[in-house]
C-alpha cells in the first residue's frame, strides 16, 4: 500500500520561484491553506543560490530609468519572441518585489547616498541590476527560506524525488516522490500544484548549473499531457571559466571588465559597437565563438579548451574586493588566479533555458490546478534570449503570481483522490522497471554521450546537419538497456536517482533538438549558420512540443505583440 500525505498545495523545487510561491500562498490563504514544498534537495542547496550579479528592477525613474525601458530592453534582447503583455505585467510588479526583499531582511548593496545599489548588465539602457556583492542568489534564498519558515502551514519535503504528477479528467491531483532517505515511495496529494524545478542545463557537460539541474520537472509535466514550449532556444552565458564552466558574473562587465583576444584586441566592438561587452549575452557568444573559430582565441594545454580573457584591470582592485569577492575568491580556488594580477580565461558556457513548461500569463498550465514559475515555465518574457538579471526577477514575480493564484484556487475544495491504480502503475514503472531492472548498458555512459552530442551540435552556431545528427543520436541513445540500477539500497540510492534524471534528459533534449531542427531561421540564441537571418514572416510564433509514441510534436502559438513592432536589433 503506498503512503498518500495530504495537502492543499503542492509546490515542487525549493529555489526562488517555489519559496517566493509558497510565501505568497500562505499570506493569501491567510495561513490557512496547507501547503507542502517538495525538493529532490535540501531547500538551501536549490540552484538558485548560484545566482551571483543582479536582479533587475527599474528602482530610479526621477534618474531616467523607466518602465517602458525595462519593458523594451527585455523585448528587444528576446529577438522580439517575448509576450509583450507578460513583458509589461513583470517589469511593473518587479521594482515591489526589491523593496518587499528588503523588508524580509535582504541586504541589498548601498550606494554612498545610503540608497539601494544598481549596476550595469548587458542589453540593458540603464543600470538597473539590483545587487548584493556577488551573491545575490544566496542572499535571496537565504532570505525567502527564512521568511518560510516562519509559516507553520509550510512543510519542507527535503530530498524527495518528484517521479510524476497525478491527473485525472484533466485534474490536477497530486504528485508521486521518492523518499532519498528512506526509498519510500509515496504520493503526495494537493488540490493544486506549482512546478518550480528549474532548467534543464545539465543536458550539457560545461555548465554554469549545479550537477542537480537536470530537467525532471519539465520531463514530468511534458508526460502529462502538458506542452513544452521554445525549447530550441539555450542560452550560453559568454563567460565561463575554462574547465569548470564556474559562472563569471556578468557583473564583472557591468563593472568594467573587458573581452580580450589573443592579440590583445577588444574584439567586440566588431560585433556590438555601442554596447561592446554589454551587449545581450547571444551576441556576445557568437562574436567570442566568432573568435576562436577564426583562430585569435587561446587554447588551453591540458583540457585542449580554446579561450579568450576576461580582463579586470579596469575595474581596480579595490572595487574587485568589495564588489566581487565572491568571484575572486572562485578564481583563486577553483583556476589559481588572482583577477587583479592576470586576466582569466573565459568561454560560452550553457547557462539558462528561456523555454520550458507552457504556461499563460498567471502562470497557469493547461492542466486544472497546476501553475509553473521560475526557469520551468515559459511564461514567456525571455523569448528567445533572456538578459541577464530578469530570471531572479522571473522567479519572483511569477513565485508571488503562481503562490496567490493557487491559494485562491483551493479556497472551497475538497482533496482529489486519484485511482490507486494510477499511484501503482507508477510505483511499477519506477520499482519493476528501474529499480529492479536490468540492461547491459551503463546509464552513466548514456548520460556522458548524450552531453557530448548536445555540446558538438546544439551549441552557440547549429546547422540542419550537425542538428540531425544529434536527434539521431539521441534516439538511438533512449533505445539503449540504461533504465536499471546495480545499487539495491533503498536508503540515498543515487544511483536510482541518477537514472530517473537521465530518463528526463533524454526525453527534454530531444524537444530541445527537434524544435531546433524544425526552426529553420536564427533567432536569438538559436543561430542557424544554414538559415543566418531571422525570419518574422514565418517564425514570429512560439514553439509547443507534445509528448507522442514516435517523439515530440510540434504545434505553434503566436507571439503577442502589443507596442513594439519587431525590428533588426543593434547593441
Amino acid at each position: 500500500m503506498v503512503e498518500s500525505l495530504k495537502h492543499d498545495i503542492v509546490i515542487v523545487g525549493s529555489g526562488l520561484a517555489g519559496l517566493r510561491a509558497a510565501i505568497e500562498a500562505a499570506r493569501v490563504s491567510g495561513g490557512k491553506a496547507d501547503i507542502a514544498i517538495v525538493t529532490k534537495l535540501q531547500a538551501m542547496r536549490s540552484h538558485s543560490i548560484s545566482a551571483e550579479g543582479g536582479t533587475a528592477a527599474v528602482l530610479y525613474p526621477e534618474l531616467g530609468d523607466s518602465l517602458e525601458s525595462h519593458a523594451f530592453d527585455t523585448v528587444k534582447g528576446s529577438d522580439y519572441l517575448a509576450d509583450q503583455d507578460a513583458v509589461d505585467r513583470f517589469v511593473s510588479l518587479m521594482p515591489q518585489e526589491i523593496y518587499q526583499l528588503e523588508h524580509w531582511g535582504m541586504p541589498w548593496s548601498r550606494r554612498e547616498d545610503g540608497r539601494i545599489a544598481q549596476r550595469n548588465f548587458g542589453g540593458y539602457s540603464y543600470p538597473r541590476a539590483t545587487f548584493a556583492e556577488d551573491k545575490v542568489g544566496f542572499f535571496e534564498m537565504q532570505t525567502l527560506y527564512d521568511t518560510a519558515t516562519k509559516y507553520d502551514n509550510i512543510t519542507f519535503y527535503q530530498e524527495w524525488f518528484a517521479t510524476s504528477i497525478l491527473a485525472e479528467g484533466g485534474q490536477f491531483m497530486g504528485i508521486t516522490a521518492i523518499e532519498r532517505k528512506t526509498g519510500n515511495f509515496a504520493a503526495i496529494l494537493g488540490k493544486a500544484g506549482i512546478m518550480a524545478t528549474g532548467g534543464s542545463g545539465r543536458l550539457y557537460s560545461f555548465a554554469t548549473y549545479a550537477y542537480s539541474s537536470t530537467p525532471d520537472g519539465m520531463a514530468i509535466a511534458y508526460r502529462a499531457g502538458i506542452p513544452l514550449k521554445d525549447m530550441e532556444f539555450i542560452q550560453f552565458h559568454p563567460s565561463g571559466l575554462i574547465p569548470s564552466g564556474i559562472l563569471i558574473t556578468e557583473a564583472v562587465r557591468g563593472e568594467g571588465g573587458l573581452l580580450l583576444n589573443k592579440d590583445g584586441d577588444r574584439f567586440m566592438k566588431k560585433y556590438a559597437p555601442e554596447k561592446l561587452e554589454l551587449a545581450s549575452r547571444d551576441v556576445v557568444s557568437r562574436g567570442m565563438m566568432t573568435e576562436i573559430e577564426e583562430g585569435r582565441g587561446f587554447k588551453d594545454e591540458k583540457t585542449g579548451l580554446d579561450y579568450l580573457n576576461l580582463d579586470f584591470a579596469p575595474i581596480g582592485a579595490e572595487k574587485i574586493k568589495s564588489r566581487l569577492s565572491g568571484i575572486r575568491e572562485i578564481a583563486i580556488k577553483f583556476k589559481g588566479i588572482d583577477p587583479i594580477e592576470k586576466p582569466l580565461p573565459v568561454r560560452p558556457v550553457c547557462h539558462y533555458v528561456m523555454g520550458g513548461i507552457d504556461t499563460n500569463i498567471d502562470g497557469a498550465t493547461r492542466l486544472k490546478g497546476l501553475w509553473a514559475a521560475g526557469e520551468a515555465a515559459c511564461v514567456s518574457i525571455n523569448g528567445a534570449n533572456r538578459l541577464g538579471a530578469n530570471s531572479t526577477s522571473e522567479c519572483l514575480v511569477w513565485g508571488k503570481i503562481t503562490g496567490a493564484e493557487a491559494a485562491k484556487y483551493v479556497e472551497g475544495k475538497s482533496t482529489p483522490q486519484p485511482s490507486n491504480e494510477t499511484i501503482m502503475i507508477e510505483a511499477g514503472r519506477i520499482f519493476d522497471g528501474i529499480f529492479h531492472g536490468r540492461g547491459g548498458t551503463n546509464p552513466y555512459e548514456v548520460r556522458d554521450k548524450l552531453q557530448r552530442l548536445m555540446a558538438k551540435n546544439v551549441f552557440v552556431f547549429r546547422t540542419g546537419e550537425g542538428l540531425s545528427e544529434a536527434l539521431k543520436g539521441i534516439r538511438e541513445l533512449k533505445k539503449e538497456e540504461y533504465l536499471h540500477c546495480e545499487d539495491k539500497s533503498r536508503i540515498y540510492n543515487t544511483n536510482l536517482s541518477d537514472v530517473l534524471e537521465l530518463e528526463g534528459m533524454l526525453l527534454v533534449a530531444e524537444v530541445v533538438v527537434s524544435c531546433a531542427l524544425a526552426r529553420t531561421e536564427s533567432r536569438g540564441a538559436h543561430s542557424r549558420r544554414d538559415f543566418p537571418k531571422r525570419d518574422d514572416k514565418n517564425w514570429l510564433k512560439h514553439t509547443l512540443a507534445y509528448q507522442k509514441d514516435a517523439g515530440p510534436a510540434l504545434e505553434y502559438s503566436p507571439v503577442t505583440v502589443t507596442r513594439y513592432k519587431p525590428m533588426e536589433r543593434h547593441y
